[in-house]
């Protein structure tokens, strides 16, 4: 069954040809959304195109046909298109749809297996899926010919998505839940800023150093030049290494750790943690600075983030 499955695929790649750049150029042009449409199993691959594309970057809903015939055609306008599924090309509940939309001038394509068809002669543009024996064993039960409308439908958004540009960040907004959200939380979105950051002059004296770990709770400090640079680090180890009585009277530079770690604003938390992790010794504060910084050079910290924002956000 999968090895027919895969031949069919295979097949069904090799068949492409500019009717999917027509496809893809129709999908595009649309201002408001695809509807998508199908019936009995072609239904179900339908609802997942569409929420394939919607995910995506590409604004699209799925309306039954058998809905669509009894007032839900009144969710279709001029602004939007129609992808309709169908491996007949003859199902009778699609023929209201089609009528529709040569009606109402909407832009259709549809997907079909059959070129003479009447959802292949009524199409803007139509995909045709190459002959393939079902896997079902009596030939009847639609498997191969959903794997391929499947597929199908899997690659128009993934080409409308690169075409659109669809960038990474979009991509976290449509999906907030779940482990996707959480593998593209940025360290943006959960680090400290503005007083919150631990930071103190170089020349502050250690006591006063104590008084910002203290007061901020993160266990450390940053230590920053007269331009306001990030050129160390003072740690709760960096105390305890310095212990003697003329502790306080040194100063935060003659304590602290030079160069310490620090990683960019749209970085994503993952990389934060895991240079918390994997770092000779572990630590649980990272400092953060602008995008645009420059990398070997001491730059203002914009931001702290703590491995307990990270395991909060879900990020592990």
């Amino acid at each position: 069954m999968l090895g027919l499955e895969a031949q069919a695929l295979s097949a069904l790649s090799s068949s492409i040809d500019g009717r999917f750049s027509a496809a893809v150029d129709l999908l595009l042009k649309v201002q408001g959304r695809v509807i998508v449409s199908g019936m009995g199993k072609s239904g179900h691959v339908g609802r997942k195109i569409a929420a394939t594309l919607a995910s995506t970057g590409t604004p699209a809903m799925f309306v039954h046909p058998g809905e669509a015939s009894h007032g839900d055609l009144g969710m279709i306008t001029a602004q939007d298109a129609a992808l309709l599924l169908s491996n007949s090309g003859e199902v009778r509940e699609l023929a209201d749809l089609i009528e529709y939309t040569r009606r109402f001038g909407v832009p259709m394509a549809g997907i079909t297996s059959n070129p003479q068809s009447t959802l292949a002669r009524n199409s803007d543009v139509a995909l045709i899926l190459p002959k393939a024996a079902e896997a079902c064993p009596m030939g009847l039960a639609p498997t191969t010919s959903t794997t391929m409308m499947l597929a199908l439908g899997d690659a128009l958004a993934v080409a409308l998505m690169e075409r659109r540009g669809f960038t990474q960040d979009q991509y976290r907004v449509f999906h907030p839940g779940g482990n996707l959200g959480r593998r593209l939380v940025r360290v943006s979105d959960i680090m400290h800023a503005g007083d919150e950051v631990p930071i103190v002059n170089r020349q502050l004296p250690v006591a006063d150093v104590l008084i910002t770990m203290t007061s901020k709770r993160f266990g450390c400090a940053g230590v920053c030049d007269a331009d306001q640079n990030l050129i160390g680090i003072v740690t709760d180890g960096d105390l305890r290494r310095h212990m003697s009585r003329g502790l306080l009277g040194l100063t935060a530079a003659d304590i602290m750790t030079p160069s310490p770690k620090t990683i960019r604003s749209s970085a994503l938390a993952a990389e934060a943690l895991r240079l918390m992790n994997q770092s000779e010794r572990p630590f649980t504060c990272l400092f953060v600075v602008a995008d645009d910084a420059v990398d070997g050079q001491a730059s203002p910290p914009v931001g702290i983030l703590h491995i307990h924002d990270c395991l909060r956000a879900g990020v592990a």
